[in-house]
């Protein structure tokens, strides 16, 4: 199963890195070359068919048969002018990543000649078969079909020579099946709800949109140290290794000269990206050996959604290519850093305003305020929701440790926005408000800009901070569908947004004027959510205590996060905010539980694999050449002087036979541990693992590091953390 790791160690030596390069022209010049955007649409229909398919993007009117077989033939006739012979509805299943399925343009007609077709019902709807993607339940095992349906907002694309159109899928009872459906649910109830409360300040605002900007981590390692290592190509991540002397301790490697071999795949990977519209911009190497970053520029938040579930696909396909493998485990080794996927979410309106951006009057900041305080509002009342859309198998080990945010909800506004935030609480009126209190608040709130502008340190510690014209959430995983927390997000933040608008309706027929009314509405929100802000160090003991006597949830790990999606009042609002519905719901909760414990078995399993096929073997190897040792020298030496001789043998034989016992032990307890969660259900079963075993693999490991520091270098089977993480 494992190659011997000073093979796999002498062919990283021997090779020589191909770089890719990109054309010698300016990334201008070929961006986007392989999508269909709507500049090139232009191209291929006539100017009628354009502006009724302009309609359906921009404003949701429903396509045409006759308008969808145009745009069919205009795809098409492009895709094939740009080599491609197959298309596919490209989606994305509840696994997490993407499915597709390619048919052949070609089309026999049955006299002996053939010829290409693509017509509108093929571009609309396909039917693949939905049997083995996840479910949650919503239809039984025999009941195969699902519909993949076209998604217009997101342009189609071409990877190799297949023309790939972006879908929804769905069940046969209408039900998602996907993160697609959902996420646009949530961006149009997210626009219907911020677009209601931006007629208060602006009535040109008819639309708002969500952006999105993720900043993806990711480890490279060498493709032959991967194979070499089971447990990392099976789970994802290193279930041993002893720590190395050095890893990120010195802080060399963040921000550092790029490796020229990891250059080669990063412009590679560029390359294709652009080709694809994804507008990446930055690279760097991260904190930790081996660890770097690709981000893009803000877009629409369910195409940057696709962009970033396409691009994981490219950063994959083109680590092979340079005989790398991309590790996207959110902690695929212990004790450095693990990879985030740092959602960046604003709203922008139509007019171009950024609402999480102030601006240079007061009546633009009182807007920037309702928005800001709403959102901080959505998150102190949805905390645990928000928790349990980033609760995966690699969150668990990576939030809260090495740079990462903890598992407790809270929000990061920085020091001087607080202070604004509670004089605004503490200086509104709770009666009528004077003329003379009301220009004093609209003259405090226009300083806004002013107050922001030194305002731009980061807590690295928080999961959800403002960074001056955005909110940052940090907690998303580095292999997550960004669409998960988009969804949440969205949602919570436009139930909260209508229910601003009503609140501050209520007050106005009450004989509150607009302004303030706003401001009342603001303060009440403000003393409310006064519980999720916090500045301090997200990692220290001090903030368990203190969140705790704030009434704020700490769900250390996934199954606990996910019952959240249980609760009456969570099924409700997603239902009235016409995102999810409770069966939905209900089927996403089984699905999370069934990944979380399947992971988990998978990691046991391979665990107790490499322990009893790889390490023992190999240290009982290493304790024989001990022995062996021992006894020669009690037949050469005299018994006193062979005895001292032997002293430090000796006591590795015992110390490598205790360690050996223990495991074994261990192995036993788990494997009877693992027959007992076999006959649970699938809620008690993730448990079991979380609580049972995962503690058993953890000592496992304990162990195993143990005898890597006793054994014989040359006999250790498994690559060591240091040749994975210096290695290049």
């Amino acid at each position: 199963m494992s190659k011997n790791r000073f093979q796999a160690l002498a062919e990283i030596m021997n090779r020589r890195a191909q770089f890719a390069l990109p054309p010698s022209s300016k990334v201008s010049d070929y961006f986007g070359a392989n999508v269909f955007f709507t500049y090139k649409m232009r191209e291929y229909l006539t100017e009628g068919i354009y502006d009724k398919l302009l309609d359906c993007i921009e404003r949701g009117v429903r396509i045409d048969r006759s308008v969808a077989d145009h745009v069919a033939a205009a795809m098409k006739e492009w895709a094939m002018s740009k080599g491609a012979t197959h298309y596919t509805h490209w989606f994305q299943p509840l696994t997490g990543s993407t499915a597709e399925k390619h048919d052949s343009f070609f089309k026999p007609l049955g006299d002996g000649r053939a010829m290409e077709k693509f017509e509108g019902s093929m571009l609309v709807q396909q039917e693949p078969d939905a049997s083995s993607f996840p479910s949650g339940g919503i239809r039984n095992t025999f009941e195969a079909r699902g519909y993949t349906l076209w998604d217009p907002t997101s342009p189609a694309f071409i990877v190799g020579n297949t023309l790939c159109v972006p879908t929804i899928f769905i069940s046969y009872t209408g039900h998602a099946l996907d993160y697609k459906m959902p996420l646009i649910k949530a961006l149009h109830a997210v626009d219907t709800a911020a677009t209601a409360v931006c007629q208060y300040f602006d009535k040109d605002v008819i639309k708002v949109n969500t952006t999105l900007g993720w900043e993806q981590e990711y480890f490279l390692i060498d493709q032959a140290l991967y194979k070499a290592r089971p447990d990392i190509a099976m789970t994802g991540r290193a279930l041993f290794g002893a720590r190395p002397a050095k890893d990120q301790q010195l802080e060399d490697h963040y921000f550092g000269s790029i490796p020229e071999r990891v250059v080669g795949f990063m412009k590679e990977f560029e390359l294709e990206a652009h080709l694809l519209g994804i507008p990446v911009t930055t690279r760097h190497n991260e904190v930790a050996p081996n660890q770097f970053e690709v981000a893009p520029m803000f877009e629409e938040a369910n195409l940057a959604n696709d962009h970033n579930q396409l691009l994981m696909d490219i950063l994959e396909k083109t680590a092979r290519k340079h005989n790398f493998r991309i590790l996207l485990h959110e902690k695929p080794f212990e004790g450095i850093n693990g990879s985030g996927k740092h959602n960046n979410w604003a709203l922008s309106t139509n007019t171009g305003v950024n609402l999480l951006k102030p601006g240079k009057n007061p009546k633009t900041n009182l807007q920037f305020l309702t928005f800001f305080i709403n959102t901080v509002a959505a998150i102190f009342e949805n905390a645990d929701v928000l928790r349990a859309s980033i609760a995966t198998v690699g969150n668990d080990h990576r939030l809260g440790a090495s740079e990462a945010p903890p598992a407790i909800m809270s929000c990061f506004l920085g020091l001087q926005l607080n202070s604004m935030l509670d004089n605004l609480e503490q200086n509104i009126k709770a009666g009528k408000m004077t003329p003379e209190d009301k220009t004093d608040l609209k003259l405090n709130i226009g300083k806004l800009p002013q107050v922001l502008l030194d305002n731009t340190d980061r807590n690295r510690t928080s999961p959800f901070a403002f960074t001056g014209n955005k909110f940052e959430f940090r907690a998303v995983g580095s292999s997550a569908n960004c669409a998960n927390a988009m969804i949440v997000l969205s949602t919570i933040v436009a139930n909260r947004l209508k229910q601003f608008r009503q609140d501050v309706d209520d007050r106005i027929e009450s004989g509150d004027d607009k302004d303030e009314a706003i401001l009342k509405e603001l303060q009440r929100l403000i003393k409310n959510s006064k519980a999720i802000r916090f500045e301090g160090n997200g990692y220290g003991d001090d903030w368990v205590k203190e969140a705790a006597r704030r009434g704020l949830s700490n769900q250390k790990n996934t199954p606990e996060a996910l019952k959240v999606w249980k609760d009456k009042a969570v099924n409700k609002m997603f239902e009235e905010m016409n995102v999810l519905t409770k069966e939905e719901i209900h089927a996403r909760y089984e699905i999370e539980i069934d990944k979380y414990w399947h992971r988990r078995e998978i990691e046991a399993r391979v665990c107790t694999d490499i322990a009893q096929n790889f390490i023992i073997p190999a240290t009982v190897a290493y304790q024989a050449k001990l022995v062996d040792n021992v006894s020669g020298l009690h037949s050469v030496l005299p018994v006193g002087e062979a005895k001292e001789a032997s002293r430090t043998q000796l006591m590795l034989i015992r110390s490598i036979s205790e360690k050996i016992n223990a495991i074994s032990d261990i192995i036993i307890e788990m494997t009877k541990e693992r027959e007992k969660a076999g006959k649970l259900n699938s809620e008690k079963k993730a448990e079991h693992y979380c609580h049972k075993i995962k503690p058993l693999m953890d000592n496992i490991r304990g162990l195993v590091d143990a005898l890597e520091m006793e054994v014989e270098d040359e006999l250790w089977p498994l690559p060591k953390m240091r040749e994975i993480l210096f290695t290049r």
